[in-house]
């Protein structure tokens, strides 16, 4: 009887994956797919580390809403992102998580998540499907650029540096936000030595800075402002958001950041306005407000005629407003003011924006000035609101950036 026939381990393609997330890990499962063997290197003790996080309040994988409306959230990058999202849309990702045993479901906002609400078991059924596909993961290994022949230079836990030759590599090591997790942005200086232009890193879905006074940091950091409307620039968000001791953060708040970030950079403030009542016009509460109060205390007043919380009369006294005037006080009411001073660091965002100009990259999402280099996730220049975009479009530029790389190995081949 004849051995069998061996597969010639010489024609099988390699490939090198820097960075172990969400990005990292698709663009390793689309390789594995196509035949090429992948080794992930991870500066970090395990993987995934801010997916992890992420998941820790209900992992949101995606949104539902219809893509025209979807691709809108993406803001500049509209464009850029589509063809990546369009090869991996939200119905692929959703398909994706239920074939690793993940059922998902929309919530009332449209937003999907896992059944189970958590990101952790996801995770442990996507490793133990790469494992089977044969990929090898290296933690505790660091990208420290390349060398003069183009090889990785990778440096391990016990501080020695190799130099390893891969047939293609994907860099997906995310963007600055949260650098204790993982991405730190220490790649910026190795692409910037390869001439990469690079949008500079700048924190997206964030808190802001307000000087308050002491009185309302000693007594009110911590508190909820619930079904208030916040707007700027003519954009209107209702939802929630939370008074901290630095200033103001929380989900409506995150969905105007960019918006509001922007306008700090150009003008060293944003005034941010807060319809406190958005459920009731600026009559009602100027009618309510006139009803005779008698020795009830103002504060009293305003609970008992609008329901309103201490926060939020701390705020209208924080900001000046007209008690002694119904109609004024009704209008403070639907537009308080909020002079926002600064952003919250970068390390202290939910992600970030900037990063790999688009302008550098091919249609595969590989580098003009780097063949055989592919690019994806946080580390490329577009950012989103949370809701299910971040994690929606790092997963499908991952997906995007594997199949170029696929391409671009059988063209070797």
């Amino acid at each position: 009887m004849s051995e069998p026939e061996r597969p010639d381990v010489a024609k099988i393609k390699n490939a090198a994956i820097i960075g172990g997330g969400p990005a990292g890990l698709m663009a390793a499962e689309v390789l594995a797919r196509n035949g090429v063997k992948v080794t992930i290197y991870e500066r970090m003790p395990s993987l995934a580390r801010k997916f992890l996080m992420a998941g820790r309040g209900g992992l949101n994988i995606t949104h539902s809403e219809p893509m025209p409306k979807f691709l809108k959230r993406y803001g500049d990058a509209e464009a850029v992102l589509f063809p990546a999202i369009e090869s991996f849309p939200p119905s692929a990702l959703i398909a994706w998580c239920e074939e690793l045993g993940q059922e998902t479901f929309t919530g009332s906002s449209g937003r999907v998540f896992p059944k189970s609400m958590k990101a952790s078991p996801l995770l442990r059924a996507w490793l133990k499907r790469l494992d089977g596909q044969g990929v090898e993961v290296k933690l505790r290994h660091s990208f420290r650029g390349w060398d003069d022949a183009g090889r990785l230079l990778i440096t391990d836990a016990d501080g020695a540096t190799q130099a390893i030759q891969a047939d293609a590599t994907i860099l997906a090591m995310g963007g600055a936000s949260w650098p204790r997790l993982g991405s730190d942005g220490g790649w910026i200086a190795h692409l910037h030595a390869k001439g990469v232009a690079i949008t500079p890193l700048r924190p997206a879905n964030c808190g802001f800075e307000v000087e308050w006074s002491q009185h309302l940091r000693d007594n009110f950091a911590g508190s909820p402002l619930k079904n208030v409307a916040l707007i700027f620039n003519g954009a209107r968000v209702t939802g929630e958001c939370t008074v901290s001791e630095y200033g103001l953060e929380g989900g409506a708040v995150y969905t105007q950041s960019a918006a509001l970030r922007d306008a700090i950079e150009r003008e060293g403030q944003a005034l941010l306005t807060i319809d406190l009542k958005p459920d009731m016009s600026a009559e009602v509460l100027a009618q309510r407000l006139a009803a005779p109060r008698g020795k009830t205390s103002l504060s009293n007043h305003l609970r008992k005629r609008l329901a309103m919380p201490a926060i939020e009369i701390a705020l209208l006294r924080e900001t000046g407003a007209p008690f002694d005037d119904p109609r004024r006080l009704a209008t403070h009411i639907k537009a308080l003011p909020l002079r926002l001073v600064r952003t919250r660091p970068i390390e202290r965002a939910i992600s970030s924006a900037g990063g790999i100009a688009f302008s550098e990259l091919d249609e595969w999402l590989m580098l003009k000035r780097m063949p055989g280099v592919f690019c994806a996730g946080e580390m490329l220049d577009w950012e989103a609101p949370t809701g299910g975009y971040l994690l929606q479009a790092c997963i499908a530029t991952g997906f995007a950036a594997g199949q170029g790389a696929a391409r671009w190995l059988d063209a070797l081949s």
